[in-house]
C-alpha cells in the first residue's frame, strides 16, 4: 500500500511541546517500545536496559550560533539562518525578508558584519563573509543560538549549555541532535561502568530538518542534504560488536541517518559525504539494532524514519500512549528507546 503524508499525522496538545529543559538532563522520561510492548521508564534507567558489550553510537556535532539579524541595503529587516559552511568565508543560508535580497547586494548583520549576497540557490542563498577570519569564529562571536521554531521564546544563557550535548566537539549544526541532550557525565560514567562501549559519528544537522513535507505523495519528496563523517574507529567498533553478539544502539536519528547512508553499498564504510537519505517504512536497515530518540513532529520525515524502524502501528500506539501519559515532546522533551522491528 502506498503511503501518504496523512499516514504520519497525529494531534498533539500544544501544552505538551516542551519549551525549556528539565533541571537535570537524565531526569527525562523514556518510553520503551519492544515490538508491541510499551514500558514507562526514566532516562537515568538506561544502564539497566543495556547489556554488557552493547555499543552506543553518538553524534558528536555541536550547534553553532547560526542565527543573525540585521538589515538589507534598502533598510528592510532580514533574518539569516546558516545552513552550512561552504569554505572559510562562504555559507549557504536561509534568508528571511519581505523581499529576497539580490545577488551583489549586502546584508548588515548584528551591527558587526557586512555580508555579500553571491547567489540564490534553490531554497538557500550563498553568502560571503569578507575579511581574514573564519566564518565559524565570526558566528561564535556575533551570532545567536538558533532554537527550533516551536520553542516560542528567545534563547537564553541556559540554552547555550543545555541545547548542546555534553560530548559534542565538532561545530557545524544549526539544530541539536536532541536524543543526546539527555546524557550527562554521571550517566555516561554509569554506562561505561556497566560494560557499554562508545563510538562516535558526526552529522551536521541542517535547517532543512524543520522544513515541512509539502507533498502528500511521499515519493515526490526530496530531502535536504547534510554532511556526515564516519571514523574508521567507529566502523571497527561496530564490527567488533557484531562479532561478540552485542547490539548497536544509535543515539538519535541523525546518527542513524549517517550510519545507514554510509552503509548503502552493503557494508559500512568510513569516510565523509553528503546524505539526502529519506527513510520510509520498508527501508532495509543495515547497522542499527536499537534507537534512542525523542518524539517527532506530525507529518515529519523523522516520524517516518522511526515508523520504518519500529513499525507504523507500533509507533502510532506509542504516540497515543505518550500523549495520554503527558510525555513532553520535541527537542527539550522526553525520549523513546526503540528496538528494531525485524518482521
Amino acid at each position: 500500500m502506498a503511503l501518504t503524508l496523512d499516514d504520519f499525522d497525529y494531534d498533539l496538545p500544544p501544552d505538551l511541546i516542551a519549551q525549556a529543559p528539565l533541571p537535570a538532563r537524565a531526569a527525562s522520561r523514556m518510553l520503551m517500545l519492544r515490538g508491541e510492548s510499551l514500558e514507562d521508564r526514566l532516562f537515568r534507567d538506561l544502564p539497566q536496559l543495556l547489556q554488557p558489550g552493547d555499543l552506543l553510537v553518538f553524534n558528536d556535532t555541536r550547534v553553532i550560533h547560526a542565527r543573525l539579524l540585521g538589515v538589507k541595503d534598502s533598510g528592510g529587516r532580514v533574518e539569516v539562518l546558516i545552513e552550512r559552511q561552504v569554505d572559510s568565508h562562504k555559507v549557504l543560508a536561509q534568508v528571511r525578508a519581505s523581499h529576497a535580497p539580490r545577488p551583489g547586494s549586502w546584508l548588515h548583520l548584528e551591527d558587526a558584519l557586512e555580508v555579500e549576497v553571491l547567489a540564490h540557490e534553490g531554497a538557500f542563498f550563498r553568502l560571503r563573509f569578507p575579511g581574514g577570519e573564519d566564518v565559524l569564529a565570526l558566528l561564535e562571536r556575533h551570532g545567536r543560538l538558533p532554537l527550533p521554531p516551536y520553542i516560542e521564546r528567545a534563547a537564553t544563557g541556559e540554552d547555550e549549555a543545555r541545547y548542546q550535548t555534553v560530548y559534542g566537539r565538532h561545530p557545524g549544526s544549526v539544530a541539536a541532535p536532541t536524543a543526546g541532550l539527555h546524557f550527562d557525565q554521571p550517566l555516561l560514567a554509569a554506562l561505561r561502568a556497566g560494560g557499554a562501549d562508545f563510538a562516535f559519528v558526526t552529522l551536521h544537522v541542517g535547517a532543512g530538518t524543520f522544513q515541512p513535507v509539502r507533498t502528500r505523495d511521499l515519493a515526490r519528496h526530496r530531502m535536504h542534504r547534510e554532511r556526515y563523517f564516519i571514523p574508521e574507529a567507529t566502523v571497527q567498533a561496530i564490527a567488533a560488536a557484531r562479532r561478540r553478539g552485542a547490539r548497536v544502539v544509535v543515539v538519535g536519528t541523525t546518527g542513524l541517518r549517517a550510519l545507514e547512508s554510509a552503509a548503502r553499498g552493503g557494508t559500512l564504510q568510513a569516510g565523509e559525504g553528503d546524505t539526502d537519505l529519506f527513510i520510509l517504512p520498508g527501508f532495509g536497515f543495515l547497522v542499527a539494532d536499537c534507537l534512542i530518540t525523542n518524539f517527532h513532529l506530525p507529518q515529519s520525515t523523522l516520524l517516518m524514519l522511526v515508523s520504518a524502524f519500529a513499525g507504523i502501528d507500533a509507533i502510532r500506539n506509542a504516540y497515543r500512549h505518550a500523549i495520554a501519559q503527558r510525555y513532553r515532546f520535541f527537542s527539550y522533551g522526553d525520549a523513546m528507546f526503540l528496538e528494531r522491528n525485524r518482521s
